[in-house]
């Protein structure tokens, strides 16, 4: 993501904290039928603010599609794991030496933060798949310290997680679409899904302050 686009989540980041401090502070009384996050339907990623839950299904076309890949334990996840349930992706391999152990410290600020929660489930696709088999994701999770059972690294085939990773998730913005899965894969972005499999936020996985607000956004949605 260039500069001036997360300048851009910022601002919009910012609105929405004052919007949900309005929100909370006025209509405590009413809080089964309030949305204080956006959602997001295009690569993108304009915000879109509904005041009612029923206008979602008008307004909010766009969800997480159905996938099957296979997890560090060779076990089979799929839209099923999810169904019901908030859940946080992002894009690794292990043998980047740049921007993924940083990511994957922070996910892991994330995943310490609200493991105790069966409700909220983190998946880190590989973006190697023909070299981060469910052994090589195994170890690399134990060398990191992770025992969230709730956390999945996940493989399979190239293109399928490719094409995923771009039509569900928007992955590498308004760029994604007009690539192909022989293209190489890599963003920063963790993006956050609700329960209906709706994206709901996008935050910069290097940055810790980012986590933050992450944590927070999860615990807004878990409210919803």
């Amino acid at each position: 993501m260039v500069y001036s686009e997360l300048k851009i989540v910022e601002m919009y980041r910012i609105v929405l904290l004052v919007v949900s401090s309005w929100l909370l502070a006025g209509c405590s009384e009413n809080t089964t039928n309030s949305v204080t996050l956006p959602y997001y339907n295009e690569p993108s990623f304009t915000p879109i603010f509904i005041e009612k839950k029923e206008e979602k299904n008008r307004k909010v076309f766009h969800k997480i599609g159905d996938f099957s890949f296979y997890n560090e334990d060779s076990i089979r996840i799929t839209q099923k794991n999810i169904e019901g349930k908030i859940h946080v992706a992002n894009f690794v391999f292990t043998s980047c030496g740049v921007i993924c152990p940083n990511m994957v410290k922070n996910m892991k600020v994330v995943s310490d933060s609200l493991k105790l929660d069966t409700n909220i489930v983190l998946l880190s696709y590989s973006v190697m798949p023909w070299v981060d088999s469910p052994r090589v994701l195994k170890k690399y999770k134990e060398k990191n310290n992770i025992n969230n059972k709730n956390w999945h690294f996940l493989t399979g085939n190239k293109g399928k997680i490719y094409l995923h990773a771009r039509r569900s998730y928007f992955a590498e913005e308004d760029i994604g679409y007009s690539k192909d899965s022989s293209e190489f894969l890599h963003t920063e972005h963790f993006i956050l899904v609700d329960k209906s499999k709706r994206i709901r936020g996008i935050y910069n996985g290097t940055l810790l302050l980012e986590m933050q607000h992450l944590i927070n956004d999860i615990k807004t949605l878990s409210l919803e």
